[in-house]
């Protein structure tokens, strides 16, 4: 067994969350001993396909021509494209339509969490597709606490030890939190913000924009970085805000748990079941509840979850995921 894992424009996705994702497959298949390749010239049984761009359905339809089988990742749906950039709540419905027109080239569809399958079960032109659950996974080899890497973020980025920093993740886009975020930032001058990532403000809502050009003394704009920084940052702050508006999954608020770091998440559909509040995360609504469990957690009225939080990167480590890809492919195969 070969796996074509295809992915069109893979460098300029690599800096997102679905370049994380398909690092993360690489990766699990490695592990279960599972051939692979990027190269779409080379011989394959199976096409794993990531993207969902205009080639990415040629070469679904050429592979299908072909005879080969084909696992079509979902990755994306129409609800966590709408709040992402500039007319996306007017491209939408046209958004959805195409999903489906490549999502129905798939032998079967996997996608990362029971959320976005019951979204996609919902779609008119996929409810009689097989429709698999797999969480993207974590590393746990590369991803834990490291206290000397937390050491290394704080002064790197000019922390003091007695600091109370918090870091939030993601693109420029309303659909991650980001406006939420300086908001917070703007209302709690007493704790240090900072936002690592970083996408091109030209497609961004004005609001984002705006937000993304604030500039307050509390508040740092790190870039893109890699994950190793990412890593040092998970251990090195004291809190990791994920006011994100909808999700497939959202791999930064796994990397949390992973490396034990305490969080405050927005209480959204897709985190029930798994994250629960006052359990292994906190959640909060808007803003005005961001703003009160913060500091009450900071003021210790709200305990440590960093032990309980871990259990749920465990289960969603690469070498499960790994087993589980392995489990579809043969599916596919005998099919």
């Amino acid at each position: 067994m070969k796996v074509l894992l295809y992915t069109e424009k893979e460098k300029s996705v690599r800096k997102s969350g679905l370049g994380k994702a398909i690092e993360h497959q690489k990766t699990a298949l490695t592990y279960e001993g599972i051939q692979w390749t990027t190269n779409p010239n080379d011989d394959y049984d199976i096409m794993h396909i990531n993207t969902w761009f205009l080639k990415s359905h040629r070469m679904a339809k050429k592979a299908k021509k072909a005879g080969k089988k084909i696992v079509y990742h979902a990755h994306s749906t129409e609800e966590d494209y709408r709040n992402g950039f500039i007319f996306s709540k007017s491209t939408s419905k046209i958004i959805k339509w195409w999903l489906i027109k490549c999502y129905s080239l798939g032998d079967i569809i996997v996608t990362p969490t029971p959320y976005s399958k019951r979204l996609l079960e919902g779609y008119k032109g996929l409810e009689k597709k097989k429709i698999v659950a797999i969480s993207n996974g974590i590393d746990l080899s590369l991803f834990q606490k490291d206290e000397v890497a937390g050491e290394r973020f704080r002064t790197k980025y000019g922390y003091s030890k007695e600091d109370k920093v918090i870091i939030g993740i993601g693109l420029y886009i309303r659909r991650k939190g980001i406006v939420d975020f300086v908001e917070l930032a703007k209302r709690m001058p007493e704790y240090k913000f900072i936002w690592f990532g970083y996408s091109s403000l030209k497609a961004a809502t004005k609001d984002v924009r705006r937000a993304v050009n604030t500039k307050l003394p509390n508040l740092t704009w790190a870039g893109y970085v890699e994950q190793e920084v990412i890593k040092e940052a998970m251990s090195g702050a004291d809190l990791y805000l994920f006011p994100t508006l909808e999700e497939t999954e959202g791999i930064p608020i796994i990397e949390a748990c992973a490396c034990k770091q305490n969080a405050i998440i927005r209480d959204i559909p897709i985190f029930e079941g798994w994250l629960e509040d006052g359990v292994n995360v906190y959640k909060a609504k808007d803003v005005d509840e961001f703003e009160k469990k913060i500091k009450d957690f900071f003021d210790g009225k709200l305990p440590s979850l960093v032990e309980e939080a871990y259990n749920v990167a465990l289960e969603r480590d690469i070498k499960t995921i790994g087993k589980k890809l392995k489990e579809v492919y043969e599916y596919v195969l005998k099919d």
